[in-house]
């Protein structure tokens, strides 16, 4: 494993995950689903008896048979209670930014007046998408205030995005529209000056030739990420530095996100791009994953990744803080009040106190 002396620049936490929709056009087959299940395909259905596996959507949601989710999610509108909802989380914990998540958010019909009234709070709005309906939506949302747009890229053809599909939506004349769809939202955003980033989630070093084409085909004006794959981990890790070779990255500063298992290198590649390589900390809360069933390297893959907001259908708006333990949600009111968020706070405060202690100038950095 190659290491570097860079500088390290160390982030606290603040940010809330907000599921703003549960509908998505895709049928990935890694697919967590923000730990909730498919909702059209559980509907009727009691709490602990809710399936991950592919219904009627063909859609799955991988940790549903084990992580307790006893609610299934609805779509969050703009209004007062989303108001109070948001006001209570930053009342608990110290919330600067929200990040929209889904399912797939470009598909929320009322997603500009989300960003609108979110941005109108004082937060900074970012999310999460696959691309397939930015293009629709990006001018609006940018008027309104996004600030930025993570795209996932599953595949750099159609036959590799179909090839994480489940049967019903493996075709490729659809994995090819979807792939249009995602270079224009990329074009879309970028023309009203949204900031975009791709991640790419590398496998093993079948997939360096698709992250090179990536980065080639985005590289210049868009941020490219590249994530490990915690399935095939060690693999994984060799094909990204063979990637970051086959670029000849030069890594120039390491970001640690205090309070939470998110980290990442900064390379820069001749001609002034950059890239990322993001990698995950075995971080865990204190108290609440002490216990834990999952408190494993085997399965707690994600680590304590921060604060997740949904609302409940026909119920409150909740907040969780694990997508395999779903039994921890509790409605954002007794969560605001609760050991729970002190505990948080106070984590992410010792983090980056002795993370800054730490690492006050340069550390080791590599993947």
């Amino acid at each position: 494993m190659l290491m570097y002396k860079v500088p390290v620049e160390v982030r606290p936490d603040d940010t809330g995950r907000v599921k703003i929709t549960d509908d998505c056009g895709l049928a990935c087959t890694f697919c967590h689903n923000e730990g909730t299940a498919v909702t059209a395909d559980n509907q009727g259905a009691e709490p602990g008896q809710y399936t991950g596996t592919a219904g009627k959507t063909g859609r799955v949601s991988i940790y549903i048979a084990t992580n307790g989710a006893r609610f299934l999610s609805t779509r969050i509108e703009p209004g007062p209670e989303l108001a109070l909802a948001l006001a209570a989380l930053r009342g608990s914990i110290t919330t600067r930014e929200i990040h929209f998540t889904g399912g797939e958010p470009t598909l929320h019909p009322r997603l500009p007046a989300l960003i609108h009234q979110v941005r109108n709070m004082g937060f900074t709005v970012g999310l999460t998408s696959n691309g397939e309906n930015g293009a629709a939506v990006m001018d609006e949302c940018a008027q309104a205030g996004l600030d930025r747009i993570n795209l996932s890229v599953f595949g750099t053809s159609a036959v590799e995005l179909a090839a994480v599909q489940a049967p019903r939506f493996a075709s490729i004349a659809l994995a090819k529209a979807k792939l249009a769809a995602l270079t224009t939202t990329i074009e879309t955003a970028l023309r009203t000056g949204i900031k975009v980033s791709a991640n790419l989630v590398i496998s093993d070093s079948t997939q360096i030739p698709r992250a090179l084409r990536i980065v080639e085909e985005y590289g210049r004006e868009v941020t490219v990420r590249f994530l490990v794959n915690l399935e095939t981990e060690q693999h994984s890790r060799t094909a990204i530095r063979e990637t970051l070779a086959a670029l000849n990255a030069v890594p120039v500063r390491h970001i640690i996100t205090a309070g939470t298992s998110d980290e990442r290198t900064r390379y820069e590649l001749p001609g002034g791009r950059t890239v990322y390589a993001k990698n995950i900390r075995p971080i865990r809360l204190p108290e609440t994953c002490t216990g834990c069933r999952f408190n494993n390297s085997a399965d707690c893959q994600e680590g304590y990744y921060g604060v997740r907001m949904y609302r409940a259908k026909d119920g409150p708006y909740m907040i969780g803080v694990c997508i395999r333990r779903m039994d921890f949600c509790v409605p954002i009111g007794e969560f605001a009040m609760s050991p729970r968020a002190r505990e948080i706070q106070a984590f992410r405060d010792d983090e980056t106190a002795r993370l800054t202690a730490q690492y006050p100038r340069a550390a080791p950095s590599g993947i």
